[in-house]
C-alpha cells in the first residue's frame, strides 16, 4: 500500500517496536507519550524465545543479551515441606532455547535508543483520550492530529480500546504482588526463576534480571504475592512484621530483605484478565496489554506485545489497504493469543487464589506430570510461548538458539 501517516499511542515496548518496523518500511511515524519523558514502568520481566526472536528481527538481540540474565529453568517448591511443585527446563527439547530475565529499563532502553537513533519523532506530555476516524483528541477535546492509522500501544490502562469493534475492559484478578528491584546476592541460582509457595495464597520469587544499563550492578527482582486490598493492612502492621512472614517461609531471602528499608521500595502490581474479541476498529489497531492482559504467571506479557508489533507491521507490508491490514493482523494473532490467554486463566488459580483444593492438586499432580514425557516438553513449549506457533503467520522464523 501507499506509505502511511501513522500515530502510535504509548512508548512502551510494543509501541517502540512497531514504530521501528514501520519507520524502516518508509511510513511517517509519530509516537505519543503521556509522560514528560518516555520511561519504563515496573521491575523485572522474563523474555521468551518468542519476544527475543522479534528483537532479533529488529537487529537488537545482541543488545538485550548483553544486559539480561540467561534463564535455564523455572523452579518452585512448597515453603514448608520443600516438595518440588514446579520444574520447567527450557533445554528439555534439545533446541537450545532459554529465557532471558531483564529489568524493564533494559528492554525499554534498547528499544528507545534505537528509536532515537533513527530519529523517529516522540511527542511527550500528550494524553490521548479519544479517536474519531483517525483523528486523535486530548483530554480537553483538542485535536492532536489526523492519521491514516492509529496504533494503540498504551498498555493495560488504555483509553482507546473502548473504540474497538467489540469493546471490553480487564476484569481485576484477586491477587497482585509487591515487587522490588534489588542488588543481586550470591547463594541463589543465577540461571533460574526460583519460587516458594504456601498453598496458593502466598508466592515468593527471586528472579535474576541482569543489569538495567551496561555499567550498572547485577540485579534481582523480588516479589511477594498478595491481594491488592490487603496491601494497606500489611503496611500498617509494619515492615518488620512483613519481613518476619517472608523469612518464616524462606529464611535465605534475608539477603534481599536486608536491602528493603521502606515500603516505598516496593511497588504494588495489580493484574487483570481480558482479551479483545477483535483488537481493531476503523483506522485503529490495538496491540499489547491494551488488547489482551493476563496474570504474569506464564511470563508472556512483553513477548505477546512484541509479537503483536511484528504481526501488525507484517500485515501492513503484505496488504493493499488499511482495512485489509487490520483484518490480516487480527487473523494472524487470533489463535496464539487465545491459546495463551486460556492457559493463563486456567493455571493462575493453582498458584494465586484462596482455593484449598487447587494447590493440593498442583502439588500432587502437576509436579508428577512434569516428570513424565511428553509433560516436560509440553511445559517447556508453554513457557517458551510456542505451544501454538506464533511465527509463521507473521512472517518470522524462530531464531536458531543452538547458534549461541
Amino acid at each position: 500500500m501507499d506509505k502511511l501517516k501513522i500515530g502510535i499511542v504509548g512508548a512502551g515496548p510494543a509501541g517502540l517496536a512497531v514504530a521501528l518496523r514501520l519507520h524502516r518500511a518508509g511510513h511517517a511515524v509519530t509516537i505519543f507519550e503521556r509522560f514528560d519523558a518516555p520511561k519504563p514502568v515496573g521491575s523485572g520481566l522474563l523474555m521468551q524465545p518468542t519476544g527475543l526472536t522479534v528483537l532479533h528481527s529488529l537487529g537488537l538481540l545482541s543488545h538485550i543479551l548483553a544486559l539480561g540474565a540467561r534463564i535455564e529453568r523455572l523452579h518452585g517448591s512448597d515453603a514448608l515441606s520443600g516438595r518440588t511443585v514446579l520444574d520447567v527446563r527450557y533445554g528439555v527439547r534439545g533446541d537450545g532455547r532459554f529465557g532471558l530475565a531483564v529489568h524493564r529499563a533494559a528492554l525499554f532502553g534498547v528499544l528507545y535508543d534505537a528509536v532515537v537513533a533513527e530519529r523517529i519523532p516522540i511527542a511527550t506530555s500528550q494524553t490521548v483520550e479519544a479517536i474519531e476516524d483517525g483523528m486523535l483528541f486530548d483530554e480537553r477535546g483538542q485535536r492532536i492530529g489526523a492519521f491514516d492509522l492509529v496504533i494503540d500501544a498504551s498498555g493495560a490502562r488504555s483509553r482507546l480500546r473502548r473504540y474497538a469493534d467489540v469493546a471490553s475492559e480487564p476484569k481485576p484478578l484477586p491477587y497482585g504482588a509487591f515487587w522490588a528491584s534489588l542488588d543481586w546476592r550470591e547463594g541463589f541460582d543465577a540461571t533460574a526463576l526460583v519460587q516458594r509457595y504456601r498453598k496458593a495464597s502466598v508466592m515468593i520469587g527471586v528472579l535474576p534480571i541482569g543489569r538495567a544499563e551496561p555499567s550498572g550492578p547485577k540485579m534481582a527482582a523480588f516479589f511477594w504475592s498478595l491481594k491488592p486490598g490487603d496491601a494497606e493492612t500489611v503496611k500498617a502492621e509494619g515492615l518488620d512484621a512483613w519481613k518476619a512472614r517472608v523469612l518464616a517461609l524462606w529464611p535465605e531471602c534475608s539477603a534481599f530483605l536486608d536491602q528493603i528499608v521502606s515500603f516505598d521500595q516496593l511497588t504494588l502490581a495489580r493484574y487483570g484478565h481480558h482479551t479483545l474479541q477483535r483488537p481493531a476498529a476503523r483506522k485503529l489497531a490495538i496491540i499489547g496489554d491494551a488488547a489482551h492482559s493476563a496474570s504474569p504467571q506464564l511470563g508472556q506479557g512483553a513477548n505477546m506485545a512484541l509479537l503483536d508489533a511484528a504481526a501488525l507491521a507484517h500485515a501492513i507490508e503484505q496488504t493493499a489497504s488499511v482495512e485489509d491490514a487490520l483484518a490480516a493482523y487480527c487473523g494472524m494473532r487470533h489463535w496464539h493469543i487465545r491459546a495463551f490467554q486460556a492457559l493463563s486463566f486456567l493455571f493462575t488459580p493453582f498458584y494465586q487464589s484462596d482455593s484449598t483444593l487447587l494447590p493440593i492438586v498442583r502439588d500432587r499432580l502437576v509436579a508428577v506430570l512434569a516428570t513424565i514425557p511428553p509433560g516436560p516438553q509440553v511445559l517447556a513449549a508453554m513457557v517458551a510461548g510456542t505451544l501454538v506457533d506464533p511465527f509463521a503467520r507473521i512472517g518470522l522464523r524462530e531464531y536458531d538458539w543452538r547458534s549461541l
